[in-house]
């Protein structure tokens, strides 16, 4: 089922919902999360934004998948989500995706870059089409995003954003792939950037640079063996990562408890590779 089968189109998005907003609007929480609909990290975020009150606008590459996660949140919450098929790599697309968001709660107040992609080529067999393709997504995607939703938070007295990269941002190892590490990295330094440039506004900008995280996509690419493995070898935890262990920490930067937390990169990896 498509999100235009599911709700009320405005402009660019489908409304999924009752017309409810999680709180009254003197309070309301509005959260723009990328890559919000798939099975790993991103959607992990989203519950748990939704379940700690925030009106939460879902965007994703896959216009499918956002229209049943968005069902899906308003039959469980009994309000409204907000659901738009957004390719991040699009600056103009981005733009009209966060005009539809202030046009129905008002503003964003919270935005979370979770959209990757990668494909591992060695660097020196890489096709300039995957190094390319890896920035435009990893790290590009959140400049597009941050350099949009930026001022209207500062229009808004403040706000937070959660860039999420990678421990391939500071691994030596050839697990990941320079194009992906280099974004990752990229993306660590646009976050320590943007929080000093912003924090006079009222606005943090923190990172979560992520271990390996399992999801149900992963276990297409890899034995059920490789991540026993991981788990007996490296986790100092006794097993691999959750997509809910991110969602937990970047709604937890996101809110006001961490009010006096900005520039910081926080390495949820099980003890694999700590963030010195």
């Amino acid at each position: 089922m498509l999100a235009g089968e599911l709700g009320r189109f405005l402009d660019g998005g489908w409304i999924v919902g009752n017309g409810v907003s999680a709180l009254d609007p003197a309070a309301r929480r509005v959260a723009f999360v990328t890559a919000g609909a798939g099975a790993g990290i991103g959607s992990a975020i989203v519950r748990e934004l939704a379940s700690e009150n925030w009106d939460v606008v879902i965007t994703d590459a896959h216009e499918r998948r956002v229209g049943e996660l968005a069902s899906e949140l308003s039959a469980a919450f009994d309000r409204e989500f907000l659901g738009i098929h957004l390719d991040v790599t699009d600056y103009d697309a981005v733009g009209r995706a966060i005009a539809v968001a202030i046009e129905w709660r008002g503003g964003i107040d919270g935005l979370v870059n979770s959209a990757g992609w990668n494909k591992l080529e060695p660097l020196i067999e890489m096709s300039r089409e995957t190094w390319q393709r890896t920035l435009d997504v990893d790290l590009t995607g959140s400049f597009n995003c941050m350099r949009q939703i930026l001022p209207v938070m500062i229009n808004r007295g403040g706000g937070s954003v959660v860039n999420i990269s990678s421990i391939a941002a500071w691994e030596t190892s050839t697990e990941h792939g320079a194009a992906y590490s280099a974004a990752k990295a990229g993306v660590l330094a646009l976050t320590r950037v943007a929080a000093a440039e912003v924090g006079q506004y009222g606005i943090r900008v923190n990172a979560i640079a992520p271990g390996l995280i399992f999801n149900d996509f992963l276990t297409k690419v890899y034995p059920q063996e490789f991540f026993d493995g991981y788990a007996e070898r490296r986790s100092r935890v006794g097993r691999v990562g959750r997509p809910e262990d991110v969602g937990a920490l970047a709604a937890f930067l996101m809110g006001e408890k961490a009010g006096y937390i900005t520039g910081e990169v926080y390495g949820i990896s099980g003890g694999v590779l700590p963030n010195a």
